[in-house]
């Protein structure tokens, strides 16, 4: 019955421009191109999507460790290339923690890293990142830079710092090492342990909070696609097929 309203609503909508549409109205919203010219654009988007303002974008989380290969190849191939092109529909989380463990000793936590001691203070760094610029436009850019550069944490914190606006590594650094890090790192573990089902292994992906095998394959060979696939409302111009990359992880001990 909807479809049948549906089209007669279209039919009376565009009886000025009979003689010059083509197509059946049943073809009418198939493209873009057929719905300008058949001067039905506006409807297509009221009848194909829900209003843009009721269309929320897609969660994106990310279970991960600063120094897993298999991790900072993420942020190297599918996770920055799906913050440039389709990021404006991807709601993106991070949780710096990934296969660490943790034990409280007095006042603080202490943790062991799956790749050393530097991994959990870049970890740490990372997190006091995210804690203290809310906008992935600041913030994602330098964790991005920190995954993909090799050396010393703080060094490459420096580095990295010094090639974007809005960094305050002063700030970062003195939450690093500080009890603030040190609680806000907790509660990264507690956000991985709470998983369900358990990780065994990272990167780890959830969609919406579900993770799957078939979520976590289409996350790290063709991330862009499934964050394009699972959007509800129009495509932006970044939704395209991208080359599959593959991919490696870290398992759990």
């Amino acid at each position: 019955m909807k479809g049948w309203v549906f089209c007669v609503v279209f039919v009376a909508g565009a009886s000025s421009c009979l003689g010059v549409c083509r197509f059946s109205p049943s073809l009418w919203c198939s493209s873009n191109a057929i719905a300008e010219e058949c001067q039905v654009t506006s409807q297509c988007k009221q009848w194909t999507y829900p209003p843009l303002n009721d269309v929320k974008p897609v969660d994106f989380t990310l279970y991960y460790e600063s120094l897993c290969p298999g991790c900072r190849e993420m942020f190297a191939t599918q996770l920055n290339l799906a913050y440039r092109k389709v990021g404006e529909i991807m709601n993106l989380t991070l949780v710096p923690y990934g296969n660490a463990q943790e034990k409280k000793d007095g006042s603080k936590w202490v943790f062991e890293c799956q790749h050393g001691k530097e991994e959990c203070i870049e970890n740490i760094i990372e997190t006091c990142t995210l804690y203290l610029f809310k906008n992935i436009t600041v913030y994602f850019p330098f964790i991005q830079c920190m995954e993909t550069t090799s050396g010393p944490p703080e060094k490459v914190a420096q580095k990295c710092a010094s090639k974007f606006k809005g960094i305050d590594l002063d700030k970062i650094m003195g939450c690093s090492k500080g009890i603030l890090g040190n609680e806000l790192e907790h509660q990264m573990a507690l956000q991985t342990n709470a998983l369900q089902p358990p990780h065994t292994y990272v990167p780890w992906v959830t969609l919406n909070g579900v993770h799957t095998d078939e979520i976590q394959d289409k996350a790290v060979t063709d991330l862009v696609n499934l964050i394009c696939q699972t959007y509800q409302g129009p495509k932006p111009a970044g939704c395209e097929k991208e080359e599959n990359n593959l991919m490696h992880s870290c398992l759990r001990n």
